[in-house]
C-alpha cells in the first residue's frame, strides 16, 4: 500500500519503524533471522530501511527492503538519496526498487560524508531532495508505475538552513514536487513539533506530518546522534542521563520512559502516526509499543 493510502485509510494512528543495514554479515543474518521478525510481530504499518553515506549501503538497503516486502510479506519503504548518484544511477536504482516490488520511497538529499561539513552533489546528479522527488515522479510516468514518497521535515530546523523560514520554503518545494508525507527528524521536546505544525500550516503545507522518535539506549549514543542532527536534549533529560553515566541499563530505562511519555502526549494531541527509529533492536520498542495509548 502506498504512503498516501496508508494515512488516508487509517482508523488508528499509523506506527512505523526504521532500521539500518548492518555493517557485518553476522549483523545482517541476525537482523533477518531474529530482529526483523520480532519487529514485524509488533505489527507496524511499514518498516523503512536507511541508506548509508555516499550510497555505501545502497545494495543492502534494497536487499533488506526486498526481504521485508517479499519474504516477510510486509510493507516497506526504501531510502534513496542524491549522494554520489548520477541521474542514470537513480534510474537504475528505481529499476531495482520496482523489480523488487517495493512501492514506497523515502527521498532525501542525504548527509555529507564523514569528515566533510558540506554536501557536494555529483556533477550529473541532484543537489536537493525536491529535485530527486521530481525525478521519481517523472520515472513513474515513463514506466507507468506509482510510488509513495516520504520526505524529511525538521522541527528544530535543518543544520544547514539559514533560518526556519528558509527551511519551510525548502519543504514546500519537496511537497510541490510530489511528496505524499513528511517524516520528521528526531526530537525530544514535543513543543518543537507543535510549533513546526503551526508553521507548516501557516505555509499551506497540508500533507500528513509524522513525528520521528528515537528511544535513547545510552548516554554517549544519544549525545553523538543529537549533535549530528541538531536535536536538542532538554536539561532535565540531560541531567538524568548524566546521573546514569556509563550505565546503559539505567540510560535505556530513562530513554524508554521518555519515549513513552513523548509518544503518548503526541498521540493524545491527534498526530497521524509515529515513526520510531528503532536502532535495529526490538526489546525496547516492544515495551514502548505495549504502553502506547492507541
Amino acid at each position: 500500500m502506498l504512503f498516501y493510502n496508508i494515512y488516508k485509510s487509517r482508523k488508528n494512528p499509523v506506527i512505523s519503524f526504521e532500521i539500518f543495514p548492518p555493517k557485518t554479515a553476522d549483523g545482517i543474518i541476525k537482523l533477518k533471522d531474529k530482529i526483523l521478525p520480532e519487529l514485524v510481530d509488533l505489527n507496524p504499518s511499514f518498516i523503512t530501511v536507511t541508506y548509508g553515506a555516499m550510497g555505501s549501503t545502497r545494495d543492502m538497503t534494497i536487499e533488506l527492503s526486498s526481504f521485508i516486502k517479499n519474504d516477510l510479506q510486509f510493507e516497506t519503504a526504501c531510502h534513496l538519496t542524491c549522494v554520489g548518484s548520477t541521474k542514470n544511477d537513480i534510474n537504475n536504482i528505481l529499476d531495482r526498487i520496482q523489480i523488487n516490488n517495493i512501492r514506497n520511497i523515502v527521498a532525501l538529499r542525504g548527509d555529507p560524508p564523514s569528515g566533510s561539513r558540506q554536501f557536494k552533489h555529483h556533477k550529473d546528479g541532484y543537489r536537493y531532495a525536491n529535485e530527486l522527488v521530481t525525478h521519481i515522479r517523472k520515472y513513474e510516468v515513463k514506466h507507468d508505475i506509482d510510488f509513495g514518497i516520504a520526505v524529511a521535515g525538521y522541527p528544530e530546523k535543518h543544520n544547514e538552513a539559514s533560518s526556519m523560514d528558509k527551511d519551510i520554503e525548502n519543504l514546500k518545494k519537496k511537497i510541490k514536487a510530489g511528496a505524499d508525507i513528511i517524516i520528521t527528524q528526531l526530537f525530544f521536546e514535543n513543543e518543537y513539533f507543535y510549533e513546526f505544525i503551526y508553521t507548516t500550516k501557516a505555509a499551506n503545507i497540508n500533507k500528513p506530518i509524522i513525528p520521528g522518535l528515537m528511544p535513547i539506549l545510552s548516554s554517549k549514543q544519544i549525545q553523538r546522534i543529537s549533535s549530528m542532527c541538531g536535536s536538542k536534549i532538554p536539561d532535565y533529560l540531560k541531567d538524568d542521563l548524566d546521573q546514569a553515566s556509563n550505565d546503559d541499563i539505567k540510560a535505556t530505562k530513562i530513554g524508554i520512559d521518555q519515549c513513552i511519555k513523548q509518544a503518548n502526549e503526541l498521540l493524545n494531541k491527534g498526530v497521524p502516526g509515529i515513526h520510531f527509529y528503532v536502532l535495529n533492536r526490538s526489546e525496547h520498542i516492544r515495551e514502548i509499543i505495549n504502553q502506547l495509548e492507541l
